[in-house]
């Protein structure tokens, strides 16, 4: 296969992978779910599990093995934009106002769930080698399995919130600010976890070496970096006044020295986001954060591909199914029922309570990613990265729904004493 072959398959593949994400997720869309959860379940249609399965043939002229890598770039690619936009983003200000409500729920809200899903590897060891993987007892597999059910996806829940009318709400606010706190820490956690996963092999430097030299590219970029970048964007009659090519820079070199030092380039997009100056009045430069986010998402569909390739349900045996309602019942006790008395705890209404522990089960999108990450470090196996992907969609499926079911409810006693009192 030449390049000029392999150009007009990948641009062909590209062209398929847009348009029927679009159109599922647009399908998803009028059945009350995000648009993601359904561009996630054409990724899965397009692998093994469903056009794989039915036609082999037409799976292997779409998807090549050739083109498979190129594919994978362009999908790191819209990763990388995506997840530095997000980064941007992040509204400190929010996390201040409301921040001992965001703190205890954030904090409840990861590590309970990290904490069930750490305990479930010793009491469930069983039904995880039966997923055919046979790292479970090391420290790395136990804490990665730990970080994945405590994830929650920010772009998801804030999709699901706008949806609902609920994104001016303390519920909604508090939810997108929690989420945002967990986001970070599951960062942190991942990367942790891909450092002890390379201390293991005999060729990487130790892992105390990679922890210091992350330590001082933050810091070095955090004092140096980010002033000389605020100076750079706001100084006045600026020749050059398009600053999108520059964030998009930042945000490719940031991604490429984390990867350089063995971790990933999300988490260098990511803190290339956080690291970003804001204007005068603290909020993002719109023209950066929509150009690089339109761009991200417009690409996302790739990655949700790329991943789907890696899904195979047909694999899965009885134990596997298990091992996936366990994990369910985990990620849901672990982020819904404690997110719902952390916010009790801190003098929310039951109603309220409710929505925040619902809201902040999401995980879509940014689960994906960090499961691709374990995948690609070769923390987990493929069978197990299905189970853990089913999860993610299940759990992310289901919050529309409970909340309406939620909202119903409750309507019925704050409407009957009203029409008690007409009467």
């Amino acid at each position: 296969m030449n390049v000029d072959s392999i150009v007009t398959q990948v641009v062909a593949a590209i062209a398929v992978i847009i348009a029927l994400s679009y159109l599922v997720g647009k399908l998803f869309r009028r059945l009350g779910q995000p648009e993601v959860v359904g561009q996630l379940f054409a990724g899965i249609a397009l692998g093994p599990s469903l056009l794989g399965h039915v036609s082999s043939g037409i799976s292997h002229a779409l998807f090549p093995a050739k083109i498979v890598p190129y594919l994978n770039v362009t999908s790191q690619v819209a990763l990388v934009l995506f997840l530095f936009a997000i980064g941007y983003e992040l509204n400190t200000q929010v996390l201040r106002q409301y921040r001992r409500s965001v703190t205890v729920i954030s904090v409840t809200c990861f590590v309970v769930p990290m904490s069930l899903g750490m305990a479930s590897v010793y009491t469930l060891g069983r039904w995880y080698r039966a997923a055919g993987d046979p790292r479970v007892d090391t420290a790395a597999f136990i804490l990665f399995i730990g970080t994945a059910v405590s994830i929650t996806a920010v772009p998801v829940l804030a999709s699901i919130a706008a949806e609902r009318g609920l994104t001016a709400t303390v519920p909604g606010v508090t939810a997108m600010a929690a989420a945002g706190v967990i986001d970070i820490l599951g960062w942190l956690t991942l990367a942790g976890v891909l450092v002890v996963a390379s201390a293991s092999a005999a060729t990487h430097r130790p892992w105390d070496m990679t922890v210091m030299l992350l330590a001082g590219y933050m810091a070095v970029t955090w004092t140096l970096v980010r002033p000389a970048l605020r100076w750079w964007l706001q100084r006045p009659n600026a020749v050059v006044a398009d600053n999108v090519p520059v964030a998009v820079v930042i945000a490719m070199g940031s991604a490429w020295a984390t990867a350089a030092l063995g971790l990933h380039v999300i988490f260098g997009a990511f803190f290339a986001g956080v690291m970003m100056p804001r204007q005068s009045d603290k909020v993002p430069d719109a023209d950066i954060l929509v150009s690089v986010l339109a761009v991200g998402r417009l690409l996302l569909p790739v990655f949700f591909v790329v991943s789907g390739l890696s899904v195979n349900i047909g694999a899965l045996r009885g134990q596997n199914f298990a091992l996936l309602g366990a994990l369910c019942a985990i990620a849901v006790l672990g982020k819904a029922l404690a997110g719902f008395l952390a916010a009790r705890a801190t003098g929310m209404s039951r109603r309220d309570s409710s929505t925040v522990g619902i809201l902040l089960n999401t995980r879509g999108l940014t689960e994906l990613i960090a499961l691709n990450v374990g995948l690609q470090a070769g923390i987990i196996n493929q069978r197990l990265y299905t189970i853990l992907v089913l999860m993610a969609l299940v759990t992310t499926a289901a919050t529309g729904p409970v909340l309406t079911l939620i909202r119903r409810r409750e309507r019925v006693p704050t409407t009957e004493p009203r029409a008690r009192a007409a009467n």
